[in-house]
């Protein structure tokens, strides 16, 4: 599998964390905020990789906004079980892909 194709299904997991944190009234302002950054950070790889940019800095980057939403919904203690596997699911992809670049 290609690096644009698994970039691709991070952004799915990352969209449906965002989609869950928004959803959760329980989430906090601090967690969507973060949340949101990780996804505008994956769209934004998601672009300069389609435009040739090196992809190894991208994947760093996505990586470090992972980890701040990992760390954001494990310190939320409003959010919902829903919402920490979305975030938990999003962290995980972006560090299987890290690991395979």
């Amino acid at each position: 599998m290609d690096i644009a194709t698994e970039l691709a299904g991070v952004g799915v997991k990352v969209r449906e964390a965002a989609d869950a944190v928004e959803a959760d009234p329980g989430a906090s302002p601090v967690l969507a905020a973060v949340v949101r950054e990780f996804k505008s950070k994956t769209e934004k790889v998601t672009r300069l990789l389609g435009e040739g940019a090196p992809s190894r800095e991208g994947v760093v980057e996505l990586e470090q906004a992972g980890d701040s939403a990992k760390a954001a919904v494990e310190a939320d203690t409003g959010a919902s079980e829903t919402t920490n596997r979305a975030v938990q699911a999003a962290h995980l992809a972006i560090c299987v892909l890290k690991a395979r670049t």
